[in-house]
């Protein structure tokens, strides 16, 4: 990207530009500019080049997924939230910074829009800042508060890395919790939050998917000192007893995911009828909250499902 960019400069003649544009403009300047350049390139184009666009571009196209299916899911992921969780519609775009501020992932994977925004690209990322703006609300009250927020949302996602995968797609509708709360020490918080994040994914794909579709739960505890006892006693033995059918066990091979999440995260697969296991739940435990707020006691735990990926599989 740096000769990318030092080419530019060169071809413009202004060295310095990208610095220039980043570090000397004000946002409101910088958005000011670039809504210039924006009109007096779209002044130029013709009919059939925005049409071409529209054939090439990979981030416009429409899905392949039929939008009954994606509703018939959503109807069933909501009507199986538990009481606890409030459902939310999130916006289409989203403060700057936030897949790689809160998140710590690469910000050339969001796409940014000429207003200071970018498009949502994972929404536990956005149900998180939501989360600290309640949390923040309840600390100021009391400042030892541990009452507990719980958000749900179904949004559509844009992503702006290419995938190796033929079958992934630049932008698809996913299905995500979040719960923020205080630390109770022993990982209490964080194991009562998994449980009721699995036990959702648990019913709700359970009823969606049907009992002839085996499910399987692995989790992982990354942590310098991993837990698996006490995932076994307090969160892998109850899920079992209530979830007889369902392959529940600790996997402590899994890499992917690892510096993303600290500790304890999980996994939700379901085995398709010809007998490959295809992932659809991913989840953990972060710091998103502690950061943003600056408090180490604050917890919180994420979960989303790719919406599009089970009703095209599945």
């Amino acid at each position: 990207m740096s000769k990318i960019v030092e080419r530019i400069e060169r071809q413009a003649g202004v060295p310095g530009l990208a610095s220039i544009l980043a570090e000397q403009l004000s946002a409101t300047d910088l958005q000011s500019l670039l809504l210039e350049v924006h009109r007096r390139r779209s002044a130029r184009r013709q009919p059939r080049e925005v049409l071409a666009s529209y054939e090439a571009d990979r981030f416009v196209r429409p899905s392949s997924v039929s939008p009954v299916r994606l509703l018939a899911w959503d109807e069933c992921a909501f009507s199986h939230l538990p009481s606890e969780i409030e459902p939310i519609a999130l916006s289409p775009v989203c403060p700057p910074g936030t897949c790689s501020v809160v998140a710590p992932v690469n910000p050339d994977w969001a796409v940014i829009t000429t207003r200071n925004s970018e498009v949502v690209s994972d929404s536990t990322n956005v149900l998180a800042l939501e989360c600290a703006l309640r949390r923040r609300s309840l600390l100021r009250e009391d400042p030892k508060s541990a009452a507990v927020v719980h958000l749900a949302a179904s949004h559509r996602l844009l992503r702006a890395q290419r995938y190796e995968s033929p079958e992934a797609v630049s932008h698809f509708s996913a299905f995500a919790l979040c719960s923020a709360g205080r630390d109770q020490g022993n990982l209490r918080f964080e194991l009562s939050a998994l449980a009721l994040h699995i036990t959702f994914y648990l019913r709700t794909l359970g009823a969606f998917l049907g009992p002839d579709i085996r499910l399987h739960l692995t989790v992982t505890d990354f942590g310098p000192s991993p837990a698996y006892s006490t995932l076994e006693s307090l969160l892998l033995s109850p899920l079992r007893s209530e979830w007889p059918s369902v392959d529940c066990r600790v996997d402590e091979q899994r890499t992917g995911g690892r510096g993303y999440y600290p500790g304890l995260c999980f996994h939700v697969y379901a085995s398709q009828p010809a007998g490959e296991r295809l992932e659809l739940v991913d989840g953990g435990a972060v710091d998103w909250t502690a950061r943003l707020l600056e408090n180490a006691k604050e917890r919180l735990v994420i979960s989303g499902i790719g919406s599009e990926r089970l009703c095209s599989r599945f």
